[in-house]
């Protein structure tokens, strides 16, 4: 896994997140750029508790990525 100044290196764990949430995602073809999204979680899909890139999770709208950080 490459080095970058954008991700969060310490992205909430997987009992932090629900369905319902609201997060900051980074899609898959965004790693390693500050190119985040915002919504609201529809499913969590990493089966474990940690990932070091994030938790995997569909948004309502459909995008798939990993969380990065907790909306207010």
């Amino acid at each position: 896994m490459r080095e970058n100044n954008h991700d969060n290196p310490k992205p909430p764990s997987k009992s932090e997140i629900k369905p319902g949430s609201a997060v900051w995602v980074i899609e898959k073809e965004n790693y390693g750029t500050d190119k985040y999204k915002q919504g609201i979680v529809k499913d969590v899909l990493s089966p474990g508790g940690l990932h070091p890139r994030g938790i995997k999770v569909r948004l309502m709208d459909g995008t798939i990525g990993r969380v990065q950080w907790l909306a207010e």
